[in-house]
């Protein structure tokens, strides 16, 4: 089983998607077979994971303390 990433398409009033030659050939895949497909939207594992930060600082804010706590250590 693999993984890939393939944009989905209208086909008259169907939609579909194309698998890559190499990955049909790697599979063994022939025409006519019935294969099992996963479908899932690409989404950022991260930011579901941990949402979305706020920070009440900026980057400049952040970086500029950084910089004195390394000076005083």
């Amino acid at each position: 089983m693999m993984e890939v990433e393939a944009k989905v398409r209208k086909w008259g009033r169907s939609f579909g998607v194309v698998i890559p030659k190499e990955k049909i050939k790697e599979e063994g895949i022939k025409e006519n077979e019935t294969i099992r497909l996963l479908i899932g939207k690409k989404t950022n594992v991260l930011k579901e994971t941990f949402g979305t930060f706020k920070f009440k600082k900026t980057t400049q804010e952040m970086l500029d303390e950084i910089d004195k706590e390394s000076w005083d250590a």
